[in-house]
């Protein structure tokens, strides 16, 4: 039988794409068109043939939960040797390649990873070091600035020797020289740097370079559209002697130009690679026509674009309802209500999600879920791994791991305490750099520093510890749980939380927690379990990673956040102008491309129905304005088009948005919005029904339930509710739309 004839149930341009695998292939693919499908498939046909053996295969992705789902796929696909693919992210691809070979620049196969959080530590160590002042040479800025060196290969050297006499380049790029070398001191890396030294190894090892190119003979790398400088040169170094790289992406879903994402990359693919063959996939299997009849016309409006239909063959769907409230606080109470009505009818809470261009937005939304008693998650909220307890005990697997890791060392040198203050690590912090060691190293021979010698026996104990349990870790006798369990029977540190902290029980379930990812990890990953394994994999996760798709729960988060993802229902809040678009257009016209495809990527996240609200007035970062419409929402034919909510001045009809080929004015309309009058503010209902403990009530969503618990709050009662079969609820009561049984 014709190998072919396995792939009849794809169209005909997804079976194009399937069966082109050599040479440089572009699949532009549109939103909702399959692209993972033809991904898996791609492989799976690739193996049929005989091209090569799986491990000659590596498909990159941008998150390890699309890197899980497409390995999980192909296994299903291809049972044999599936799981021998590399199918990882940018960074974990690295890392696997320089915990390798590392040590050909300088980086022992036991590096740490730093997060965004470590980065920042160090950053202001640095500025502290060098006393800059961090109100003058903010340090976001700084790690921001060495991050576009790092995009363009651009070392600290050659970055101080380009500052033309601008003082505060001058500035950072001794911040980033003098960060560089803390991080070679710590035998540390950050996410830039992995890509930069994977490529700097190839640069410096052809031998390496050339094992590489060997061995993977087809390439693959998804959502091309958000990839960088170096992104681009590591997988055009791999490809160079087998040519056989196809890229899937949408280039109008490129919205991480703040991440240094380069949309050119994408638009310049047939230039860079000779002979290239583009393949248009725009047949969508998501979306509603009138959805993605929507989608197609706004961004349409963009400029430096390939071009592409999507189409559908699914239904037309309801119309796309653009809802005006006079306030965000109303616009989140009718975007509680329209979940609250609809799971009465049948549908799920995680049936909907709510999207916003910042996070600032969520506040009053997520207020009204609690009101109105829906579950909800916010994704992009307060990292697990970013929880102390949870860094003090990732810093101690960390340090031993890698106890040259001087940032996660000064973090548990003192904790629990043990006497050992910030002006003795200072010293030793000190020591070290005039001594060319690590801090480790430096307070494990502290008997030779007099400027220790008061310590000397604090730091005896503190490495005693630390070397026992390096050597436990060492012995193989002890999988990674038991040396958990280890850490926290010689520090003591449930007792530390006990008598130290506040919220000691929630933060006891926080380590217990950790112990389950660990277990977890162990039995995914089996005898690779390793302790630095579990440290990469913890070091890459992003909160996305950590999104339970299965969890009945409604998901708030940014439009950013939100690419990959669809949902039945999708709310998309604040479609104001100088909201979304956000006011950089103003000062920056290129901008509106980019908030463009935002706009496209949130709309086409939605399968059967889409929200767009806006307010009259809206209360944000301190101050009250009055907004026009969102342009995006004007690039809307009218007839895709129903409309609710307030008339009158600011009120969203079909012809109040204009032909949305709006042009930008000349100043935010945030510089001159006059604040609202009292008369615009609409209080919030009183409840008229009185609740008293006792009583039974009946719940639209909910169900049947009684008042176990009534307490005055303002001008409303918060009340418990016991269901009689959803649990126990709490619901404000001028908001919980409830009768009495």
């Amino acid at each position: 039988m014709d190998i072919k004839e396995n792939f009849k149930h794809m169209n005909n341009m997804q079976q194009k794409a399937v069966f082109c695998t050599e040479g440089p292939l572009l699949i532009l693919a549109g939103a909702g068109s399959g692209k993972t499908t033809v991904l898996v498939n791609r492989i799976a046909y690739i193996l049929q043939s005989g091209l090569c053996m799986p491990w000659q295969i590596l498909a990159i992705t941008f998150t390890n939960k699309a890197a899980g789902e497409l390995k999980e796929r192909i296994m299903n696909v291809v049972p044999e040797g599936g799981d021998d693919i590399w199918a990882a992210t940018f960074h974990s691809t690295c890392a696997r390649i320089l915990r390798r070979y590392g040590d050909r620049i300088g980086y022992s196969s036991h590096f740490t990873v730093y997060d965004t959080a470590d980065q920042k530590s160090l950053i202001k160590k640095v500025m502290k070091e060098l006393n800059y002042d961090e109100k003058r040479l903010p340090v976001k800025s700084v790690i921001a600035e060495i991050s576009k060196a790092k995009d363009k290969m651009q070392t600290p050297e050659e970055m101080l020797k380009n500052v033309d006499s601008d003082f505060r380049k001058e500035q950072i790029a001794k911040v980033y020289q003098l960060y560089q070398s803390e991080l070679k001191n710590s035998d540390a890396m950050d996410f830039d740097d992995m890509l930069c030294n994977t490529v700097k190894l190839f640069e410096e090892n052809p031998d390496i370079l050339e094992y590489y190119q060997n061995q993977f003979k087809y390439i693959m790398v998804d959502e091309y559209q958000d990839t960088n400088k170096v992104q681009y040169k590591f997988v055009a170094m791999l490809a160079d002697k087998s040519k056989n790289i196809c890229v899937v992406g949408d280039d109008d879903q490129s919205i991480y130009k703040f991440r240094g994402a380069t949309i050119e990359n994408i638009l310049s693919f047939e230039s860079k690679f000779k002979n290239a063959k583009v393949i248009r996939l725009e047949q969508n299997y998501r979306s509603t026509k009138t959805i993605l009849n929507a989608a197609n016309k706004v961004i349409e409006n963009n400029t430096a674009r390939k071009g592409k239909t999507l189409w559908t063959e699914n239904q037309n769907g309801e119309k796309i309802h653009v809802h005006t409230a006079l306030s965000e606080r109303e616009e989140a109470a009718y975007i509680a209500q329209q979940i609250i009505d609809g799971v009465a009818s049948g549908r799920k809470f995680s049936d909907y999600a709510v999207l916003y261009r910042m996070n600032a937005q969520s506040n009053s939304i997520e207020s009204a879920f609690a009101r109105s008693g829906i579950p909800h998650r916010i994704i992009g909220g307060h990292r697990f791994y970013d929880r102390e307890e949870i860094k003090d005990m990732t810093a101690y697997l960390r340090v031993i791991d890698n106890p040259n890791d001087n940032i996660r060392l000064n973090r548990i040198v003192n904790v629990p305490k043990r006497g050992i203050g910030k002006t003795t690590m200072d010293r030793a912090g000190e020591l070290a750099v005039l001594n060319n060691l690590s801090v480790f190293d430096v307070i494990s021979n502290a008997e030779n520093y007099p400027e220790l010698s008061r310590a000397v026996n604090k730091f005896k104990d503190f490495v005693a510890m630390i070397n026992g349990l390096r050597e436990a870790e060492s012995s193989g006798d002890y999988s990674l749980a038991e040396l958990y369990e280890l850490i926290l029977e010689h520090t003591d540190y449930k007792n530390y939380l006990k008598t130290e902290k506040e919220n000691a029980d929630v933060r006891i379930e926080n380590i217990e927690e950790l112990k389950s990812n660990i277990i977890k990890f162990e039995e995914e990953y089996g005898d690779e379990a390793s302790l630095s394994a579990f440290l990469e994999d913890i070091s890459l996760q992003t909160d996305i990673d950590n999104y339970d798709a299965d969890a009945d729960t409604t998901v708030m988060m940014t439009l950013h956040s939100a690419k990959g993802l669809e949902f039945p229902v999708v709310f998309i809040a604040g479609m104001e102008e100088g909201v979304f678009p956000g006011v950089a257009i103003y000062s920056n016209p290129d901008e509106l491309n980019e908030e463009r495809r935002l706009a496209y990527v949130g709309i086409t996240r939605a399968k059967e129905e889409l929200y767009l609200t806006k307010t009259k007035s809206r209360m944000l970062f301190g101050s009250t304005t009055h907004n026009a419409p969102s342009r995006f929402v004007g690039e809307i034919p009218d007839e895709y088009i129903t409309t609710s909510g307030e008339r009158g001045f600011g009120t969203v009809t079909p012809s109040s948005f204009g032909s949305g080929k709006t042009s930008i004015p000349s100043k935010s309309p945030y510089e001159f919005n006059p604040k609202l009058s009292p008369a615009f503010k609409k209080p919030i209902t009183k409840s008229s029904v009185t609740y008293n403990v006792g009583d039974n009530v009946l719940h639209k969503v909910f169900g049947k339930g009684m008042i176990v618990k009534a307490e005055k709050m303002g001008n409303d009662t918060m009340l418990e509710i016991v269901f009689e079969t959803k649990g126990t609820k709490t619901l404000m009561a001028n908001f919980s739309k409830m009768e009495k049984i």
